[in-house]
């Protein structure tokens, strides 16, 4: 997904001048900048990266990784001393231009501390950037979803911490890889700081798997359109709520627009269905 090729490689894998002419008026071949080529069907945000002279990073490549970002509209491209002629001209972290229908770029000139590859940053250096470019709680559903994708195992889960700053160790103890969504991972940290006691992914006889059950009796589901927007998914997601109701258990769905973009009503709902089992 992530080659980039030199003029050098291509010529090693067996193209002449000629052929190599003929691909880029083609398509078969992007030139992204000069002696960086890219396959027909590379990722737009790759082919942005390496044309500006840096390598996809950050949000940006964890995105294309299929790991949990909170928000992806920003393309992250990370530099170093010598990448690129615009470095003299920006200043580190800068915000970009708007590009059109694919948005604005943000560089990072923070030292890399794997050696990085043509195209991309190496997955470490793309969660510290990930980590230190986020709001905390976001931060941690990035950590909680790459571990769960097996994008890192536990060895690079330490040396992400490893290599961040003390101010950030905090997190660590934040993070469950059993979560399957960066929903699951926000809701349980509102859940958590409305002093509840969260399980995640627990399984029901009769019913199957839920996102987290709170205080033992109330089931909290993250639905998203993607997996539940059909009659027949919702008619399966009512006959598991009666299912689970008939075992003594109140249901919560929530909808993943909620989570995300309002949180304020997400905890507020939470707090009301938490106090009124309280004052039993």
């Amino acid at each position: 997904m992530f080659d980039v090729l030199t003029r050098a490689d291509l010529i090693r894998d067996g193209f002449s001048s000629r052929a190599i002419t003929a691909a880029v008026k083609s398509g078969d071949l992007v030139r992204a900048r000069q002696d960086r080529y890219l396959a027909r069907d590379a990722p737009p945000p790759l082919v942005d990266a390496v044309r500006v002279g840096g390598r996809l990073g950050c949000l940006s490549l964890l995105a294309l990784l299929g790991v949990f970002v909170f928000d992806g509209s920003t393309l992250h491209v990370h530099m170093e001393r010598g990448d690129s002629r615009m470095r003299s001209r920006l200043s580190r972290r800068r915000r970009l231009p708007d590009r059109g229908k694919r948005g604005p770029m943000l560089l990072h000139w923070r030292r890399l501390t794997d050696e990085p590859g043509l195209g991309a940053v190496g997955v470490i250096d793309a969660l510290i950037s990930a980590v230190r470019c986020q709001e905390p709680r976001h931060a941690i559903a990035t950590l909680d979803s790459a571990l769960n994708l097996g994008v890192i195992d536990d060895v690079g889960f330490a040396e992400v911490f490893a290599r961040l700053p003390a101010r950030f160790q905090l997190l660590r103890g934040f993070v469950d890889a059993r979560a399957q969504a960066g929903t699951e991972t926000l809701v349980r940290l509102m859940a958590q700081r409305l002093g509840c006691h969260v399980v995640l992914q627990v399984v029901f006889e009769g019913v199957g798997r839920v996102d987290l059950v709170l205080d033992g009796w109330l089931v909290v589901e993250c639905d998203s359109r993607a997996f539940h927007g059909t009659w027949e998914q919702r008619l399966k997601d009512y006959r598991r709520d009666r299912a689970l109701a008939a075992k003594g258990l109140c249901v919560l769905r929530l909808a993943a627009e909620d989570i995300l973009y309002r949180p304020e009503s997400v905890v507020e709902s939470l707090r009301g269905l938490i106090h009124s089992r309280r004052q039993l």
